[in-house]
């Protein structure tokens, strides 16, 4: 395979590993699927104060709606709260609850077994590979993003 063709590869690799970690990761707990994971993850990571709707959908790459909704959703579970900001009611906060914690915690082991799981038989040179290569992809990414909106702007 030339360059080109390898780059395709990985390309078209990208977005079917997607899906397909999508699926397996909504099999692996009934209660949460793998984009609710990701969004407690994110909020997990951002600390506190906790992180803006906004602020969320950023990172997660989405629109404030569809952070929204499945915020909306993991709330009615007890696993997030939404709230207001203090300084301007604008704004909404999504904080972790209890909930989300403890049931987490009891859920580790089964995250761990997964992870082992998909990175089977990678050791440190080719982990250290893949990572770099996915952040240049996403500094990459951005780039085209900005690029993007200077031109709608």
């Amino acid at each position: 395979m030339n360059q080109e063709e390898k780059q395709a590869f990985i390309f078209a690799t990208i977005l079917t590993l997607a899906n397909r970690l999508q699926i397996v990761g909504d099999k692996l707990d009934k209660n949460i699927t793998l984009k609710q994971w990701l969004l407690i993850a994110i909020i997990l990571k951002n600390g506190s104060p906790a992180p803006t709707l906004g602020e969320v959908a950023g990172i997660f790459g989405c629109s404030r709606q569809n952070i929204k909704k499945l915020a909306m959703i993991l709330e009615k579970q007890g696993f997030v709260a939404l709230k207001r900001d203090e300084q301007d009611a604008r704004v909404v906060r999504v904080q972790l609850t209890s909930k989300c914690h403890a049931y987490f915690k009891g859920r580790e082991d089964l995250e761990n077994e997964l992870m082992q799981d998909l990175f089977h038989h990678f050791d440190e040179k080719l982990t250290d590979g893949l990572f770099y290569g996915i952040q240049q992809l996403a500094d990459n990414l951005g780039r085209i993003e900005e690029n993007y909106r200077a031109r709608e702007s």
